[in-house]
């Protein structure tokens, strides 16, 4: 009895010490949770407040008096009816369904060719990856001086054709289009490579040694092996690329500026014109407010495809 009663004691005080760390832990560590929940809420909150008046800087009275601008949800319902809102992104979203396939694709191939060692694979790998170092704003620049009319592109095109040519790819609506996508397309089918590769690395070659003393041909491997253990490692790439396509900016407005007209003006570079050209912050707040929302809907939908693929697995 006297033996029950000291095991007892000693998880009560085993338990009491467990509080008091954790109730020591959490003290310690509420500066820092504060600081972060304050830097991570307080600019929606502002977003928020500001996208329900017609706030800007030219009206002479700062942000926290915006209340005396108030206007409701007008800002909404002109981003409803704003057609260059809704053409700039239209287009946002035809260059992701364009890029991200493309560079899914061009990175799977890529990465099956990198998967098994082979002579320079070393040299060629750090080679395939330098399009990714660069700043987007340089690559923005490259292609914009390869698609000059009297570029690097036109030259070799020149060359093949037998004859001069001197097409004006950045003045076209539809060309300058394919120019833009090619810059991005160039730039980020490594990272598509990269973390492709990573996954395909990692998947058990006991597994496809014992297939293929099975007799599974190589598609067959690659299909019920290789495809279901990178699952969770393709839907992290795919969300990646197309969150960043929403943000794509740098080398789109260095090479065209969103012309000729408004034909590569996508959401980033239609949100930039309105807030330093045409100063309309509060509008553009709201815009903002909405492209935050769609944004965290497709990240709430890939963590959950990657949490049944956990699952599954």
């Amino acid at each position: 009895m006297t033996a029950e009663i000291l095991d007892a004691k000693a998880e009560l005080i085993e338990h009491e010490d467990t509080r008091d760390s954790r109730r020591l832990g959490f003290s310690l560590t509420l500066p820092a949770q504060l600081l972060i929940l304050f830097i991570a809420v307080f600019p929606i909150l502002m977003q928020i407040y500001i996208s329900l008046t017609d706030w800007s800087p030219l009206d002479g009275i700062s942000w926290w008096q915006a209340h005396e601008l108030w206007n409701g949800f007008a800002n909404y319902t002109d981003l409803a009816a704003d057609d260059r809102f809704w053409s700039a992104l239209w287009r946002t979203v035809l260059v992701m369904a364009i890029c991200v396939p493309a560079e899914f694709l061009l990175g799977l191939g890529l990465a099956i060719l990198f998967v098994d060692n082979f002579p320079g694979r070393r040299f060629l790998y750090s080679v395939l990856l330098v399009p990714m170092m660069v700043v987007p704003a340089v690559a923005g620049y490259m292609f914009f001086m390869l698609f000059q009319s009297g570029g690097p592109v036109n030259d070799i095109l020149s060359f093949f054709y037998g004859a001069p040519v001197t097409i004006a790819w950045l003045s076209d609506p539809d060309l300058a289009f394919f120019a833009v996508i090619a810059s991005d397309i160039w730039q980020w089918t490594p990272l598509m490579f990269l973390i492709l590769l990573a996954g395909m690395v990692g998947v058990p070659e006991d597994q496809l040694r014992a297939a293929t003393l099975l007799g599974a041909s190589w598609t067959t491997r690659f299909r019920t092996i290789v495809l279901p253990r990178m699952k969770t490692i393709i839907i992290i790439a795919l969300a990646i690329r197309v969150i960043e396509n929403f943000k794509v900016f740098d080398n789109f407005y260095i090479m065209t500026g969103g012309g000729p007209g408004v034909a590569t003006e996508t959401i980033s570079i239609y949100i930039y014109k309105v807030t330093q050209q045409e100063l309309i912050w509060g509008y553009v707040a709201a815009v903002a407010l909405v492209i935050l929302i769609s944004l965290s809907v497709v990240s709430a939908f890939a963590i959950k495809r990657m949490s049944q693929s956990r699952e599954a697995g």
